[in-house]
């Protein structure tokens, strides 16, 4: 029997949709009038589906949306609102709801995705049972993870494009791997592309290959990169950076499946798949007219979102006691021990370098432990440091002295929003980040892309970004 969870304070509301449900058979229904009740039934029982308000008592219910859905039933969560916002349905969708209602919407109107939602459960049910995902390297179980994992898994079983996008640092290039790995594609090739790194006068003979005496140096036949990739998969690493005249001829490649080397008069039948990566706006791009619409339409059949690392916090532990043990068997170092405040520390950090970022502090904080047994707080860069001590003598603070030191308004025309404040902190944490990279680097770019594990134009665009407080512009 199908169960089903209503969380909604107005008891009008709850025994019309209580009705509803039931009229569609043998369906159970429990209700809840607050989110704490709400959460707490979810956890301890098992439910297919959830109609869940956003203006609650106890808080928005956008808020425990992630929570429901990671509860050990998963159920499909459908919104429903009397002050619905373009804002809120794109977060609600972005947390895994399966539709967005305003009130009063009709019975029809409710009823509907209550009856796909219902459906695809018993259709998941009666589905085979999943197959465990190969995704070496990549670490977490958190909410967003686990989204995460389910589009990959989907993603594995087409043979549609893929646009995994993220910032920098968060993993792109191994789910990509874990895609082509847990495809039917596994046993051929995964050819990288690396869009930074092409130089634009020889793209073409990078991407397509050329004939001998193609041009003056070309003694012999080479094979391109998206030959290298027939029957398997072509990862295109940072595809915003793919030069605009190139993305016109990858396009027709793509389309057709067809690619002449240079100097050829014949064109050569190839059988890839693509993944494409970036972390940039390919939107904003396309309406500027600096990256094809028509080659974006074609990258972004299948789309995974990556989480920045300070949306999964929980995963943190998890990640940097993963790559500690991974470093130490590397570099042959006996396995070392974390105190409780070397992780709280990590955790309270926002990581604008994402894992990446963590990784590098992993091993300088290994680096710096030398033969100590156990890492402390006092292993990890300074920069880290100061920023943790700093914010936590903000929140330390009370209202009266912060308002007497300027640094808050108590006026609540002022005060600002969690995602102003979230934006504030990130940029000083940047701002942090980029005086000691480029101080430890030297002013070196090279040095600085090598330990922050920053591309070369991401970096020169967070420098311009904070050119005036790095004096790195």
């Amino acid at each position: 029997m199908a169960k089903v969870l209503i969380i909604d304070d107005d008891q009008s509301m709850c025994k019309m949709l209580s009705c509803m449900v039931k009229r569609r058979g043998e369906v159970e229904v429990v209700c809840a009038h607050t989110l704490e009740d709400g959460l707490k039934k979810a956890v301890s029982e098992a439910f297919d589906v959830a109609f869940l308000d956003v203006q609650m008592p106890d808080g928005n219910g956008l808020d425990i949306l992630p929570k429901l859905r990671a509860t050990a039933s998963s159920p499909e969560v459908i919104i429903i609102t009397g002050a619905g916002d373009p804002d809120g349905a794109e977060l609600a969708i972005k947390y895994g709801a399966w539709d967005y209602l305003e009130k009063p919407s009709s019975i029809k109107a409710m009823a509907v995705p209550l009856v796909r939602a219902l459906q695809y459960r018993q259709e998941k049910k009666a589905a085979k049972p999943a197959v465990a995902l190969k995704r070496e390297g990549i670490i977490g179980d958190s909410p967003a993870m686990r989204a995460c994992f389910d589009l990959l898994a989907q993603a594995a079983n087409s043979e549609a494009s893929v646009l995994i996008t993220g910032e920098t640092g968060t993993g792109k290039e191994l789910f990509a791997r874990a895609i082509h790995e847990n495809s039917r594609r596994a046993q051929n090739n995964f050819v990288v592309v690396d869009c930074t790194a092409l130089p634009e006068t020889l793209v073409e003979s990078v991407l397509f290959g050329y004939v001998k005496g193609a041009f003056t140096g070309a003694d012999h036949t080479k094979e391109g990169l998206i030959k290298q990739a027939d029957g398997g998969t072509l990862f295109l690493d940072e595809v915003g950076e793919l030069p605009l005249p190139i993305q016109k001829t990858f396009l027709r490649v793509l389309q057709e499946r067809l690619v002449r080397p240079l100097g050829s008069r014949e064109e050569i039948p190839t059988d890839f798949r693509l993944v494409a990566a970036t972390n940039r706006d390919l939107d904003r791009m396309a309406q500027d007219g600096q990256f094809r619409k028509d080659l974006l339409f074609r990258l972004r059949s299948f789309i995974i979102e990556l989480p920045a690392l300070r949306e999964r916090r929980e995963d943190i532990k998890e990640l940097a006691r993963y790559h500690l043990d991974r470093l130490c068997s590397r570099y042959e170092l006996p396995k070392k021990e974390c105190s409780p405040e070397f992780f709280d520390v990590l955790a309270l950090y926002p990581w604008p370098g994402n894992v990446r970022e963590l990784v590098n502090t992993i091993e300088r904080a290994l680096a710096a432990a030398g033969h100590d047994r156990v890492l402390f707080p006092k292993h990890l860069p300074t920069y880290i440091r100061v920023y943790v001590a700093r914010a936590s003598l903000s929140q330390r603070a009370n209202p009266s002295e912060q308002q007497a030191k300027g640094t808050i308004s108590l006026s609540s025309e002022e005060f600002p929003t969690l995602g102003e404040f979230r934006a504030a902190a990130l940029a000083e944490a940047e701002r942090h980040y980029l005086n000691n990279l480029m101080a430890l680097s030297g002013g070196d770019i090279k040095a600085a892309c090598r330990l922050s594990g920053l591309s070369r134009s991401r970096l020169y665009a967070l420098l311009k970004q904070y050119g005036g407080a790095t004096g790195y512009a």
